[in-house]
């Protein structure tokens, strides 16, 4: 077991482009179906494996680039470093006070590093000056407890 780092920020309203952030379905639209339907399928395939957007579910992580991925660790304390490095980096940019607190995020970093070492993945979002977000998440690999059956971008 190991853990995949990644990170992204940028305009909140692109964050809010859900249908970037979400797999092709397994099958493809029957035939028969309206034209919009089968071009807008056909753009996900080719979109979604590359493009930069957080996927709606954490552990489609596993299914983008490996080049998107921000550091790999075999322990779970090196990942939640990582994460605490990252969030003393952004969060003087946190627009909200109280989420940039010491107390606040050392619970985050203690808490990260208690569910990476069972399995769980970790997914976090904050926003900075507007209109800007930041999402930082931890996925467990090899396997992932949520979806086993992807595979780790890394090997």
């Amino acid at each position: 077991m190991h853990h995949h780092g990644y990170l992204w920020t940028g305009p909140k309203q692109r964050f809010d482009q859900e249908g970037l952030r979400r797999p092709p379905h397994p099958e493809p639209p029957p035939v028969g179906s309206k034209p919009e339907l089968i071009q807008r399928y056909r753009d996900v395939v080719t979109d979604f494996p590359v493009c930069d957007l957080p996927p709606l579910e954490t552990a489609h992580w596993l299914m983008k680039p490996r080049t998107l991925l921000q550091g790999t660790w075999e322990e779970p304390k090196r990942a939640a470093e990582w994460l605490d490095e990252r969030l003393a980096e952004y969060a003087p940019r946190f627009a909200s006070e109280s989420d940039r607190e010491a107390t606040r995020l050392a619970a985050l970093i203690n808490s990260a590093a208690e569910r990476l070492g069972w399995g769980g993945d970790l997914s976090i979002g904050f926003y900075l000056e507007q209109p800007a977000f930041l999402t930082m998440t931890l996925v467990t690999c090899s396997p992932n407890r949520t979806s086993p059956d992807l595979q780790c971008p890394a090997c």
